[in-house]
């Protein structure tokens, strides 16, 4: 009856079955939650649960007096048990490792990116309501809320995926949920390489420019991999150093023993006891940090930061969204002026020319792939513009026949002022690097 679930089309027939699916989970649902001895389930194992759970929802079917075959009943038992300890519907999603986005767009909608493309899934909820349980179920297990006086909120998984929902009344069309997956085992410079994000002659680049405590900016829009470069980054900092990590949501999954990670809090009911990424860059510096990472730097957290790479506090790196590494910088100095101090013009930019040195920018093309497409050097002021040259760069030729972008990096030739302190750090970059 309900083999069509997993291979749904446009079709009332289909529909209707869906319907009863759904409908038959409820209720057994309802009645294990009645059924359940809430007092034992915390003395069993995991694995002694789902078993004895597993007996419970068989027996419930069989009283149902519904005629489904084995597979129709093993899939019912497995969801009910997603309803009752997981996240419902989506537990399958979650479980594919290929999987880096799902989009809630409402009960009946739900996308998924795969391997940097979208396609709409056969997942669906049983109404808003059953959507709006699930949402609540994350955002409660990390202490936020949501509801109609605080309609959207920012929350993450215990895989560390984040967690973004907002509910009517701004979203008209019910709620809507986007979770944004990261790996448990976090990416490395060699998948880069392989995935072609860069080549072995940029890696070299960011890998002495991480150990030479250069100031690394990333820039590139949402969705580009700018927190993943950041974390292939932080592989090549010494297991030495004190590492301080500011994020509005944690990410940033680190390697070196020597790590203090910390978060923003949102202002609770009463509009009180709000921790912004300012407070806590401000506060970092009294924490005795070797390296400072701000996940992403969106505000007036932009002038502390500048002002903590420039007073001794090297080898600190940070992500902004912007579309090219130009836009990057201007972003910077609209960021600075929304710290609320009336500083004229030059003087920001010159604070952003002394600060950074490396900005880093990644595009995410049309198939999917995402690549550094430049690594430029900001070599100081001319006037009232900051000057900045490419050292290298990726050129798009063309597109091929299966829709896969064809282009190569190329190194523009400059030889970039920093390399003389990759030498006094010992580090010996390859004859003909930038040529």
């Amino acid at each position: 009856m309900f083999a069509d679930y997993f291979e749904r089309k446009e079709n009332p027939k289909i529909e209707k079955n869906l319907l009863f699916f759904q409908e038959l989970k409820a209720r057994i649902h309802r009645r294990l939650i009645e059924t359940l001895d809430l007092g034992k389930v915390d003395l069993l194992s995991s694995e002694e649960l789902a078993r004895e759970i597993g007996y419970i929802i068989e027996s419930l079917i069989i009283e149902e007096g519904v005629p489904l075959n084995q597979a129709e009943k093993e899939r019912v038992i497995v969801e009910v048990q997603h309803e009752t300890f997981g996240l419902g519907p989506l537990e399958p999603l979650l479980s594919d490792p290929e999987i880096s986005d799902i989009l809630v767009n409402n009960c009946s909608s739900v996308y998924i990116e795969k391997k940097g493309k979208l396609e709409k899934t056969n997942i669906i909820f049983r109404d808003n309501n059953h959507l709006m349980q699930i949402i609540e179920r994350i955002v409660s297990k990390v202490g936020r809320r949501i509801d109609e006086s605080s309609p959207y909120v920012d929350a993450r998984l215990s895989d560390g995926s984040r967690v973004n929902a907002i509910i009517p009344p701004l979203a008209i069309d019910g709620p809507v949920l986007s979770i944004r997956r990261f790996g448990l085992d976090p990416l490395k410079m060699s998948d880069l390489l392989l995935l072609g994000s860069v080549d072995e002659r940029m890696k070299l680049l960011l890998e002495g420019a991480v150990k030479t405590r250069l100031n690394i900016l990333i820039s590139g829009g949402t969705g580009t991999g700018k927190t993943t470069l950041l974390n292939v980054l932080s592989e090549y900092i010494p297991n030495s150093e004190r590492i301080i990590t500011i994020e509005d949501s944690a990410e940033l999954i680190l390697k070196q023993e020597h790590v203090v990670r910390v978060e923003t809090r949102p202002p609770n009911i009463e509009g009180r006891g709000e921790v912004t990424q300012r407070d806590l860059v401000k506060n970092s510096l009294r924490m005795r940090p070797d390296r400072i990472i701000v996940g992403e730097v969106r505000g007036g957290e932009a002038l502390d930061m500048l002002q903590a790479m420039n007073t001794g506090h090297d080898g600190s790196i940070s992500t902004v969204h912007a579309n090219s590494s130009r836009d990057a910088l201007a972003r910077l100095d609209t960021m600075v002026l929304m710290a609320g101090m009336d500083l004229p013009e030059r003087a920001v930019r010159e604070q952003i020319a002394s600060a950074i040195d490396v900005v880093i920018q990644l595009v995410r093309f049309s198939d999917g792939s995402r690549r550094v497409t430049k690594i430029s050097e900001i070599t100081g002021m001319e006037g009232s513009t900051i000057v900045m040259q490419d050292i290298y760069v990726f050129e798009q030729r063309g597109i091929d026949s299966d829709g896969r972008i064809v282009g190569e990096f190329r190194a523009t030739g400059i030889r970039p002022r920093f390399a003389e302190r990759f030498k006094v750090y010992g580090l010996e970059l390859p004859q003909g690097i930038f040529e």
